[in-house]
């Protein structure tokens, strides 16, 4: 009942906070949107600008509320922390909008997804929830670098869609600057480089049912992305966009293996 109750506490509010970032995003991108999202709800004119922004207020204030009434450090500074990557990325101020930038962009992501979620949340569930002293565990490691990896191919991925927009509005991605080919190959590679190192990784545990849920999770989980990589046409919009939903299902997968890291 405590880790229901503690997993429950980071989750809400990390996903109201979600809402903020993806729904500022939306509210800073209006314009790029028509040409590369135009069925979102602000581009499609199903929400008006007011109503969005009334949205991505509450969440936000809700989100950040919801974490200081909990009284968890760890979660507390990962929202706080989330919340100002999340504004620096999207808003258009001087010295913000950080997506202009491709590295900044990337970083915001990696730090996020990567580092700030995995680390606060386990000091959230270890130290506030349980009240056990913090140790770097072997799972715990494993997920922040994995999860770098695979925040690095989010954080190229989500362009190669918007190649169109992104071009015409002057957002420097990788994508308008190397092109789409060579970027989605560029991620399918990193993707495969961390299967396989999980793979060796989860190879050298001294448990034979984690060693085989880790070897062969990961086996299939690289299969399943080449296969899919392979199959792909690159000159469909429709398709890399699918493609890169997929791309959020493998990451969210990892997330089944990670607790056979022993």
């Amino acid at each position: 009942m405590r880790f229901a109750i503690g997993l429950a506490q980071a989750l809400v509010p990390a996903l109201f906070m979600n809402v903020y970032i993806v729904g500022l995003n939306q509210i800073s991108d209006i314009d790029i949107d028509k040409v590369n999202k135009p069925y979102l709800p602000l581009a499609s004119g199903e929400y008006t600008l007011k109503t969005g922004i009334a949205i991505v207020t509450a969440f936000a204030i809700a989100s950040l509320a919801m974490g200081a009434y909990i009284g968890s450090q760890p979660l507390l500074w990962a929202l706080l922390i989330s919340f100002a990557l999340g504004t620096a990325y999207s808003i258009k101020l001087p010295f913000l909008r950080w997506k202009r930038s491709a590295f900044a962009a990337a970083t915001c992501i990696l730090a996020v997804r990567a580092i700030i979620v995995q680390l606060c949340f386990y000091m959230h569930m270890q130290s506030f929830v349980f009240g056990r002293a913090l140790i770097m565990t072997r799972p715990l490691i494993f997920a922040t670098g994995f999860m770098c990896f695979f925040s690095v191919v989010i954080a190229l991925f989500k362009d190669i869609p918007d190649l169109e927009g992104d071009r015409f509005f002057g957002i420097q991605s990788y994508t308008v600057r190397l092109g789409q080919e060579r970027v989605f190959w560029v991620c399918i590679q990193l993707l495969l480089a961390a299967y396989g190192v999980a793979t060796v990784v989860g190879a050298s545990s001294g448990i034979l049912w984690a060693r085989c849920a880790m070897v062969l999770g990961h086996a299939v989980l690289a299969s399943i992305l080449w296969y899919h990589a392979s199959q792909i046409d690159l000159k469909s919009k429709a398709a890399i966009t699918a493609f890169y939903m997929f791309v959020w299902k493998l990451f969210y997968a990892e997330y089944f293996l990670i607790p056979f890291m022993r």
